[in-house]
């Protein structure tokens, strides 16, 4: 089994990478304690109205692409930055669903 090897960037480079990830870390954990708290009040929603908020979900699918914009570059299979440093995810195209 041939095992492919990548790239990395010089070790200046790196080094902001480390940070960059560092940074992005934090950010993927707050991510997904507000994806939580938006799925648990969806859910609240749904059963108090019948129907979900269209807004939260839209603004749920474009953090769901937010976090898997941060876990790609996390596990450096992307150089390219997830926000603040790039575009939001925007439309479900973008963010795979």
């Amino acid at each position: 089994m041939m095992k492919e090897l990548i790239d990395l960037p010089p070790p200046r480079k790196l080094w902001v990478r480390f940070l960059l990830m560092l940074l992005l870390a934090a950010a993927f954990q707050l991510a997904a304690s507000v994806l939580l708290f938006i799925a648990v009040l969806q859910l609240v929603l749904a059963v108090a109205t019948g129907a979900a908020n269209v807004r939260l979900r839209v603004f749920g699918c474009g953090l769901a692409g937010y976090l898997g914009q941060i876990a790609v570059f996390e596990c450096f299979d992307t150089e390219t930055l997830p926000f603040p440093f790039g575009e939001w995810p925007s439309n479900k195209d973008e963010i795979g669903l």
